[in-house]
């Protein structure tokens, strides 16, 4: 099966890009124990307006080492045009028709860029599909469409930033502005909020949606009014965010806010399924008249997509930190035997940790396997070796030191829990352990654990005795033992449902390659 995952880094918010959603039925090419998908996003245009990208991926265990990739253009010639965007090496083009051949090796997951663009002669309303291609030996053909549509162009503006300033717990106001640069009434418009774990709206309007995945906060607002060529517009006093109570103060939480023209947003959310979006109850967001102050600086840019995102910077004042205890385990067993040691760390509080946000804590354990024991089943987070060094991949069994990592917030009196298969070799050897490693993205030296004393907890292999037998060995390791509060959803496995905004929320997305802490 295919194996992803996504690690959140909510450290640092870009310039917004595009949906990577690969839900939307991708198509496969199977041999038994191959998976082989391709997802490639549709693209909107208008004549006169801006270039759209469309990006093919290939998902698979691994790539074969020659690909021949085909684009053909013939059904949208008429009225867009399509070309590589990007320096693609081996590729040649004979009338609709791009060949590439490409080395799978150096292919992670990204295939090939497209940029399109409307023809002058483009009618609103124009649509066909490119058809995109790979081949291997040995497999068979896989295929992706892109749907490439005209439409009515418009151009929506907003402010480039907006500065919040609130404790752990405050509600700030967040009045997000619109304005209508083009020449063309806009027919509706969407906002798309996206922000850190510790910032969330404070209401629930019944024109939005909302969502809480992948690390972070998403609402989704859709207003049907008509924007006017020049008018400039506010949400309403009802608009704000509420800073968590258990963040890390002093510090920031962000949030990007991108506004949306229908046709665009449709094109944008189509891959993803709004299964998991939570309607709104309360009263509807409105968007008002904003100050005129406000609307002269919104008007006075360029006409480009980049004018459509804000960049929410909320400072956090206070202190709140947090301390994160090591939890080692005793497993009781005889040699030939294999046990179960759940190991990991708690956090005390009050703050969360492993929010990945910038001067906050972030854990991570160095496991030391007893000796006499062997691992022969390893956790998905933790693969042999140190942070800085690792000498395996992650789930691989017989090291002997491993490196854990948890992707997922943890409030207090919530626990990272690594279950390790140890089969008993001999028992009476030298303990092993679990050592806490705290980074933050901040100034080294600047983040700390509230209390040092307990990041290290003990990991021990005890002979059984009498009635004694295996057991879970949820022991009683130096940290004490675990509260198990669930499984890490950190690691989300095959594509279905994994969304990347790329900027929005930032997230390094590791499809076949894995991250590392770095301290």
């Amino acid at each position: 099966m295919l194996k992803h995952s996504t690690r959140r880094w909510l450290a640092g918010l870009g310039v917004a890009g595009a949906l990577v959603a690969a839900s939307a039925s991708p198509a496969v090419a199977e041999e038994p124990g191959e998976e082989f998908l391709l997802y490639a996003n549709n693209a909107l245009v208008a004549p006169g307006g801006e270039a759209k990208s469309v990006t093919l991926y290939a998902y698979a265990d691994m790539l074969p080492e020659r690909l021949t990739l085909t684009v053909d253009r013939g059904k949208v010639d008429g009225f867009a045009k399509v070309v590589l965007g990007d320096r693609t090496p081996g590729c040649t083009e004979a009338g609709p028709v791009i060949t590439c051949a490409l080395n799978g090796t150096d292919i992670t997951d990204y295939l090939i860029n497209l940029t399109v663009t409307a023809k002058a002669s483009a009618e609103p309303g124009d649509k066909g599909e490119l058809v995109l291609s790979v081949a291997a030996k040995g497999m068979p053909t896989a295929t992706a469409q892109s749907t490439v549509e005209i439409g009515e162009g418009v151009d929506l503006k907003t402010e480039r930033s907006l500065e919040l300033v609130g404790a752990p717990g405050a509600t700030v106001k967040a009045p997000l502005t619109v304005a209508n640069v083009g020449d063309r009434s806009a027919r509706g418009a969407v906002l798309l909020l996206a922000t850190t774990p510790g910032l969330a709206p404070a209401r629930r309007h019944s024109n939005c949606s909302y969502l809480s995945e992948f690390g972070s906060n998403f609402a989704q607002c859709h207003f049907d009014d008509e924007l006017p060529p020049g008018a400039a517009f506010q949400l309403d006093d009802s608009s704000a965010l509420t800073i968590a109570s258990d963040v890390w103060a002093p510090g920031r939480q962000y949030g990007q806010a991108i506004w949306f023209a229908k046709g665009d947003w449709e094109s944008f959310i189509a891959d993803f399924s709004d299964g998991d979006w939570e309607k709104g109850s309360g009263n509807a967001l409105k968007l008002v008249p904003a100050p005129a102050s406000r609307a002269r600086t919104v008007q006075q840019t360029d006409k480009d997509t980049t004018n459509n995102v804000v960049d929410i910077d909320a400072t956090v004042t206070g202190d709140q930190r947090a301390d994160v205890a090591a939890a080692g385990a005793q497993v009781v067993g005889v040699p030939g035997q294999t046990v179960t040691a759940k190991v990991g760390f708690v956090n005390n509080g009050p703050a969360a940790v492993n929010s990945y946000s910038p001067d906050e804590l972030l854990t991570g354990a160095l496991v030391t396997i007893p000796a006499g024991a062997t691992v022969v089943d390893a956790p998905e987070q933790c693969s042999p070796g140190t942070a800085e060094e690792p000498t395996g991949s992650y789930g691989e069994p017989g090291g002997r030191v491993y490196f854990c990592e948890w992707f997922e917030l943890l409030r207090k009196g919530e626990s990272a829990v690594f279950e390790f298969g140890l089969q008993i070799d001999t028992v009476g050897g030298t303990p092993g352990s679990v050592r806490l490693l705290h980074f933050g993205a901040g100034e080294p030296g600047k983040v700390v654990d509230l209390n040092s004393s307990n990041d290290t907890a003990a990991l021990v292999v005890k002979a059984a005795t009498g009635g004694e037998g295996g057991g879970d060995g949820d022991g009683d390791g130096d940290g004490g033992t675990l509260p198990i509060t669930g499984e890490s959803t950190g690691l989300i496995a095959g594509i279905g449902g994994l969304l990347l905004v790329a900027g929005v929320g930032g997230y390094v997305v590791t499809k076949r390659r894995r991250t590392r802490f770095v301290a």
